[in-house]
C-alpha cells in the first residue's frame, strides 16, 4: 500500500529564512516559488532533492493549523512525512479499517501537488503525522 516517500514537511515561521538554510548551508539548487494554499492555511515552497522533496510550510492567516505547531516549536521543525499511494480512497478506508484516525472530515482534499491527500493522526503512526497522497502524474 505505501509507496514512494514524496516529501518531508517542515513547518517554519519564515520560508525565506528556511530557503537560505537549504540553499546556503546544504547547497540545494532547485527551489520552487512560494505559493499559498488558502484553504489549508499555509504558504508552501518545495525544495527539490535528487530522491524526494522538502516541503516548507509557513502559516497563512490567523486560522492556520501551523500556528499551534510553531507555538510549541518556535524555530519550526519536522511537521509530517508524505507517502504516495496508488488509490487515496482505498488508503483512507484501509487506515480506518485498521483503527487509525484520519484527520479532518476524512474526505481527501487537494494538496500542494494538486492531487488528493489525507492526514493520519500521529498517535496511530508512531508519533509522526503522516500525509498520504495520490500518486502524482510525473
Amino acid at each position: 500500500m505505501i509507496g514512494r516517500l514524496n516529501h518531508v514537511g517542515i513547518a517554519t515561521p519564515s520560508i525565506e529564512k528556511s530557503i537560505a538554510v537549504y540553499r546556503d548551508l546544504l547547497g540545494a539548487a532547485r527551489i520552487g516559488e512560494r505559493f499559498v494554499l488558502p484553504e489549508q492555511g499555509v504558504w508552501v515552497c518545495f525544495v527539490d532533492l535528487p530522491n524526494s522533496q522538502i516541503e516548507l510550510i509557513e502559516p497563512y492567516g490567523d486560522a492556520s493549523p501551523i500556528h499551534g505547531f510553531l507555538v510549541k516549536n518556535p524555530a519550526g521543525g519536522q511537521h509530517h512525512v508524505c507517502f504516495e499511494v496508488p488509490d487515496i480512497i482505498a488508503a483512507r478506508d484501509a487506515m480506518r479499517a485498521k483503527g487509525a484516525t484520519v484527520l479532518g472530515t476524512g474526505e481527501p482534499r487537494i494538496g500542494a501537488h494538486g492531487v488528493p491527500v489525507i492526514f493520519v493522526h500521529p498517535r496511530d503512526m508512531g508519533g509522526v503525522l503522516v500525509e498520504l497522497m495520490a500518486e502524482p502524474v510525473h
